[in-house]
C-alpha cells in the first residue's frame, strides 16, 4: 500500500516514513499542501493520506477540501493543536482520523492500519470471534447462536470497535463517530452505552477493556 505524508517539517516526514517502511508500506513525501494537491492527483495509487495541518504555500484543510473534490482517499490529519475548532474542521472534511503532536509513532501506525481496515472493510461481511458474529450487511449480532437485541447506538459501538480491533479509542473519538459533533452529551453517555452493551455480551463482556485516561479498547484474544 501506499502512503503520502505531508509535513513541512522534515524529521517528522522521515520518522513517519521510517516506522511506515518497516510495517511495509510505500511512502510518499510533500512538504506543503499544494504539492500534496499535485500528488495525489497523479498518484492513484495512493491508499492513504497523512496530513499536517499548519504548512506553507497551503494549508492542510485546504489541501484535504480540494483531494476530496476529485479523490476518496482517506485522510489522518496531524496537528500540534489539539483545539476543538480543528477537530470539527477535519471532520467536516470528511477526514478519518485525528492526531495531535506530539504523538507516538506506534499509535499512528496502530491509527493508519485501523484507517486502512476500515475503509478496506467495505467487501467484509462479518466479524467471528468464536461463538459471537457480527454480520455487517444485516446489522445482526449473534451470540450462542441467538440474536442480540442490541439498540442502534450498541450496534455501532459494537461494529466500530471491531473494526478497530486493539486500537484504544478515546471517548471523544467515540462521540464523533457514534452521535456526531452536533451532540452536546458528555462522556457519561460512552460509559453507559458500554455498560448497557457489556451486559448484553455476557461472557464477552471483557473484550471491551477500560483503557485508564484514554477510553476503551476491543480485545480479543485469537487462537
Amino acid at each position: 500500500m501506499h502512503i503520502l505524508v505531508v509535513d513541512d517539517e522534515k524529521l517528522i516526514r522521515d520518522v513517519i516514513k521510517e516506522y511506515l517502511e518497516n510495517e511495509g508500506y510505500e511512502v510518499l513525501e510533500a512538504s506543503n499542501g499544494k504539492d500534496s494537491i499535485e500528488m495525489a492527483r497523479n498518484y492513484k495509487n495512493i491508499d492513504l493520506i497523512i496530513m499536517d495541518i499548519m504548512m506553507p504555500k497551503l494549508d492542510g484543510f485546504s489541501a484535504v477540501k480540494e483531494i476530496k473534490t476529485f479523490s476518496d482517499v482517506p485522510v489522518i490529519m496531524l496537528s500540534a493543536r489539539g483545539e476543538e475548532y480543528d477537530k470539527l474542521s477535519g471532520f467536516d472534511l470528511g477526514i478519518d482520523d485525528y492526531v495531535t503532536k506530539p504523538f507516538s509513532p506506534k499509535e499512528l501506525i496502530a491509527r493508519v492500519k485501523a484507517v486502512l481496515k476500515r475503509n478496506g472493510n467495505d467487501e467484509k461481511e462479518e466479524y467471528k470471534y468464536k461463538d459471537l458474529e457480527i454480520n455487517y450487511k444485516s446489522h445482526t449480532v449473534q451470540l450462542d447462536h441467538k440474536e442480540l437485541e442490541l439498540t442502534p447506538k450498541e450496534y455501532d459501538l459494537l461494529t466500530y470497535f471491531t473494526k478497530n480491533e486493539n486500537v484504544a479509542l478515546s471517548r471523544e473519538q467515540l462521540l464523533s463517530k457514534i452521535w456526531g459533533y452536533d451532540f452536546f452529551g458528555d462522556d457519561r453517555t460512552i460509559d453507559t452505552h458500554i455498560k448497557m452493551l457489556r451486559n448484553k455480551l455476557g461472557k464477552y463482556r471483557d473484550l471491551i477493556k477500560t483503557v485508564r485516561s484514554v477510553g476503551y479498547k476491543f480485545e480479543a484474544k485469537k487462537d
